[in-house]
């Protein structure tokens, strides 16, 4: 178990994260934040593990950089977990008139969110690959995460994070039946997509218990 008793294990990322976190009375969601948390106390018993949700809807990493200080910094975490990427390629399909963060621009300015990370606080990190966009593996949108899927791999490997293959299981299982159903809307995920992205997450992190 890398966790220790009385550890902050902090979440940030878009509307996959936040999960209806705002409206829920233990500002956790309902998503894949809540799954893990939940088998952590459930199989671990670890009660002391304080977990904090920082989703913010339609997020893009620039949004991460705005509100990182107060969101990840000043809460002095032990462990940050983030999951961004979707929005930043979303964005280019359905809002092509607005500024765009191209792959570039997504790599440089997520480094200096973890160089920032190590610099002022001691927090392991936890890098997610993005999910999908739309439930077939040669849509556009798929298409266009691979650049930034792979900004995150290059990223992880720099600052010896741990990195949860999200996009890759997501690809796997549509290859093998395109018909379930784990987003909503090609983005925003049902029950089954939350517990992949939780699965995928805990089967990566206790892996180096």
């Amino acid at each position: 178990m890398i966790f220790k008793p009385n550890d902050r294990l902090l979440f940030i990322g878009d509307s996959i994260t936040e999960s209806g976190r705002f409206q829920d009375g233990d500002g956790i969601g309902n998503g894949y934040v809540r799954m893990i948390r939940n088998y952590l106390i459930a199989e671990y018993g670890v009660l002391e593990l304080e977990v904090l949700n920082k989703g913010v809807s339609a997020n893009r990493v620039t949004d991460l950089a705005e509100r990182w200080k107060e969101d990840v910094i000043a809460m002095k975490p032990d462990w940050v977990s983030i999951s961004i990427g979707i929005n930043d390629v979303w964005r280019q399909l359905d809002s092509p008139y607005i500024d765009q963060v191209s792959v570039e621009k997504f790599e440089a300015i997520y480094r200096g969110l973890l160089r920032e990370t190590q610099e002022k606080t001691c927090a392991g990190l936890i890098l997610m690959e993005p999910t999908v966009i739309m439930e077939n593996i040669h849509s556009p949108g798929n298409k266009m995460l691979k650049g930034y899927t792979s900004s995150i791999h290059k990223l992880a490997n720099e600052y010896n994070a741990i990195l949860i293959p999200t996009h890759q299981k997501f690809l796997k299982r549509i290859s093998k039946n395109e018909e379930l159903q784990l987003t909503t809307d090609g983005v925003h995920m049902t029950k089954d997509g939350n517990r992949l992205m939780a699965e995928t997450w805990l089967d990566t992190v206790l892996a180096f218990s």
